[in-house]
């Protein structure tokens, strides 16, 4: 991928996924504006970068306010003189079961998932239109928005939101040659050491051990430079004519999401009563009710996880 020329937004790029982001779009030749919350973070992230070789200068700010959003745009012009990529990584969690959640839980983690992709798409999308030569949208959406998972309404619901995005975005801005995809990753990190299927996974990866094969195959699970190469692709001219799609990666797993679909239809004249669909249910909807959260496949022995 040549990203020469292009600039590029990163948000929550201080460390693991994002920071995995960053230094693949400058690898390839991209202009980064770094985002993190924290300012030693989104230093120490800009000083990688510009060792390799690359470009980058840091913006630090917690995403979700519209003026950060405001911030990271024109900082990416002030410097680099346009923008061209923005991929909105940035995310908290605050895990608890429904019972259990606080209003705070559930506001918190919205406000920096699913307002601050809303409010840094938009400025984004602003500027895209304002240069009038397109442009790209990465958001980074989550297995959890897409399946569920236990413990998780808030991020659940933020992540199954910002791919709703992508979807009403792909369609706004088309006219305007800007794409808009999402990165669904599954990849060792903070957040993903909280599944305990997979916290086995990251620790050994943190203690210098190698992913196991049937981690990076089974469970599409590998390290968060396994799932950069997809956000270089999206951000390339190779990508033109992609849009609207959500596209998981992890591991050696490389998949393309489908959107919601009607699975099964009946019809009834004059409508549907509530004894009649008691009635068809068992037949007509049961089999094709469908599954909720993540089935992970057990180890074979061979693949066991580490211990």
């Amino acid at each position: 991928m040549d990203l020469t020329g292009k600039v590029a937004i990163v948000t929550g790029s201080g460390g693991g996924l994002g920071l995995a982001y960053a230094k693949e779009l400058a690898a390839a030749g991209a202009s980064v504006v770094v985002n993190d919350v924290d300012p030693e973070a989104a230093g120490a992230a800009v000083g990688e970068i510009t060792g390799d070789g690359g470009k980058a200068v840091a913006e630090v700010g917690a995403v979700g306010p519209a003026k950060v959003a405001d911030a990271l745009v024109a900082r990416a012009v002030s410097e680099f003189g346009r923008l061209d990529v923005l991929v909105t990584n940035a995310g908290v969690l605050r895990d608890r079961v429904l019972w259990k959640m606080t209003d705070d839980d559930f506001d918190t983690v919205l406000d920096v998932h699913l307002r601050g992709t809303f409010t840094c798409a938009r400025a984004a999308a602003v500027r895209f239109r304002e240069q009038g030569d397109g442009g790209r949208i990465i958001v980074v959406g989550s297995p959890a928005g897409q399946r569920g998972n236990f413990g998780q309404t808030n991020y659940s619901a933020a992540k199954a939101g910002i791919v709703g995005f992508v979807r009403t975005w792909a369609m706004e801005l088309e006219r305007a040659g800007v794409t808009v995809n999402a990165l669904i990753p599954v990849a060792a990190t903070a957040m993903t050491e909280t599944i305990p299927a997979l916290k086995p996974y990251v620790d050994a990866l943190r203690a210098g051990e190698p992913m196991p094969p049937f981690a990076r195959r089974a469970l599409g699970f590998g390290t968060p430079a396994d799932a950069a190469g997809v956000a270089a692709f999206l951000a390339s001219d190779s990508s033109a004519s992609i849009t609207g799609q959500a596209i998981g990666i992890g591991g050696d797993r490389l998949s393309l999401w489908s959107h919601p679909v009607q699975t099964v239809a009946a019809y009834a004249d004059g409508g549907w009563e509530a004894d009649a669909i008691a009635e068809a249910w068992p037949t007509v909807f049961a089999p094709h009710e469908e599954s909720v959260g993540e089935h992970l496949p057990e180890p074979s022995a061979a693949g066991k996880a580490p211990r």
